[in-house]
């Protein structure tokens, strides 16, 4: 059975890594929400970022942010959407959240407009005990 992703925070009740995760494609513009995580939750780095499915392909600028509601790009800054695979996180930030956190995922493309691309944000993380 698939957990909810939305508002508020979430807790499966197991202790496992979790995730929050969301499918996005060139022909989204804005800041898109991934999911909240609540208070006391730390990040899994590694296994954090960007899965591109279909590689991005607008004219000058095929990037990508993972940030916050308050910050869009304070856990992953120009992530390349241009290569197929996992790009993981890559900004050197406190990963143990003080506060529920909201996610974004913000697509960065520019010049050209784009006619391919799609990809999946994903933020692991574990609860405290």
């Amino acid at each position: 059975m698939p957990l909810q992703n939305s508002v508020p925070a979430r807790n499966d009740l197991y202790q496992h890594i979790q995730y929050i995760q969301k499918d996005f494609t060139f022909s989204d513009t804005g800041a898109k929400v991934i999911g909240t995580l609540p208070a006391g939750a730390t990040i899994v780095r590694p296994m954090s970022g960007l899965v591109v499915n279909t590689v991005f392909n607008a004219g000058t600028s095929n990037v990508i942010d993972i940030g916050t509601t308050a910050d869009d790009d304070l856990y992953g800054t120009d992530l390349s959407g241009t290569t197929l695979g996992f790009v993981p996180l890559d900004e050197n930030v406190a990963l143990t959240l003080t506060a529920d956190t909201t996610f974004t995922v913000t697509p960065g493309l520019t010049g050209t407009a784009a006619t391919t691309g799609a990809g999946k944000a994903v933020i692991c993380y574990i609860l405290p005990q």
